[in-house]
């Protein structure tokens, strides 16, 4: 299905911006992941997306290269980013077919609303794996890759094209606390942190590791896990007055990958609209007319949430 480009990126970039590059993406059938790597292969970019569900994946990897005629996009599923070997096999893959890797998106995450008290050990352990490990072993599969690129792509660019860049997606929750998402906040602390290090060690090798932090995005699978409120009751919590959207990621991606963002190195870029500027009880798993601290007494969470979990442990 062809989608419209002002849905998934600005009119502002050029053509040919990543002509020739390759983008390596786990989590890139997911609605965030997915808008970003179309408009990496819009720009000219092919692609390797990574993911769990075999049909999702080849089928988002085809949708995908509509964006751009003759463009290559890998969709290779069946693949667990908890699991270096299998990463490790997917980039080689990658690299075999596409010629390279230049650009990383570290995208696959885990997340469901669940207090503290009705949360399993086994439950926060999956989204620490999924979140840090999976981080960590995408990074692990692919730096290698990075490095050489960087290498091929020296700067300052003389001709505008780039690559060795890697960017994780993360989350506000951890900077003030939020509740019923302690798994969460924790995890992507954790990436966050981890990124920094890369940014640290792999700097010195040309190689650029930043995070992009987006907020409530409107349309996507977070919205459904997350949001007990409806889309205008949101928006109106945000300082910016809206509901973000998936271009404003992809614009963001575009920037950090491009030549502009060069001299931008082990920084998180939040994207959510000054929204974390507002503390950390926005609406996360709760509905409307329901205050913080009140369904932490009542264990009154939003009824509907996609991947919802129950539990019976006790903290």
């Amino acid at each position: 299905m062809s989608i419209p480009e002002s849905e998934y990126l600005s009119p502002v970039w050029k053509d040919g911006l990543f002509n020739g590059r390759v983008v390596f993406v786990t989590g890139g059938a997911g609605t965030i992941c997915s808008a970003q790597t179309r408009a990496m292969v819009r720009l000219g970019a092919d692609a390797c997306i990574i993911g769990r569900n075999v049909e999702k994946t080849e089928k988002a990897a085809k949708d995908i290269a509509t964006a751009r005629k003759g463009a290559r996009v890998i969709g290779i599923g069946g693949c667990d980013v908890r699991s270096y070997e299998s990463l490790a096999s997917a980039a080689g893959r990658c690299v075999k077919e596409l010629g390279g890797i230049d650009f990383v998106i570290a995208g696959a995450a885990g997340n469901f609303v669940v207090p503290l008290s009705r949360m399993s050990p086994n439950a926060f352990k999956a989204v620490i794996d999924i979140d840090v490990i999976g981080t960590f072993n995408t990074v692990k599969a692919t730096i290698p890759h990075l490095v050489e690129s960087a290498k091929r792509n020296p700067l300052p660019s003389k001709d505008g094209l780039t690559g060795g860049r890697i960017i994780a997606i993360s989350a506000t929750f951890h900077y003030t606390g939020m509740p019923l998402q302690g798994h969460v906040a924790a995890a992507k602390a954790g990436v966050d942190s981890l990124m920094a290090s890369v940014a640290l060690e792999y700097g010195p090798f040309g190689v650029t590791s930043n995070v992009i932090a987006p907020g409530p995005i409107a349309n996507t699978e977070g919205m459904s896990r997350l949001s007990g409120v409806g889309d205008d009751v949101m928006g109106k919590r945000i300082p910016s007055g809206r509901l973000g959207s998936v271009r404003d990621i992809s614009d963001a991606t575009i920037y950090l990958f491009s030549d502009s963002g060069s001299y931008v190195n082990g920084h998180v870029l939040v994207v959510d609209g000054a929204l974390w500027r507002m503390g950390g009880s926005v609406g996360v798993g709760t509905e409307i007319g329901v205050q913080y601290p009140d369904f932490l007494f009542t264990g009154q969470i939003a009824k509907g949430l996609a991947g919802q979990k129950g539990s019976s442990s006790k903290l």
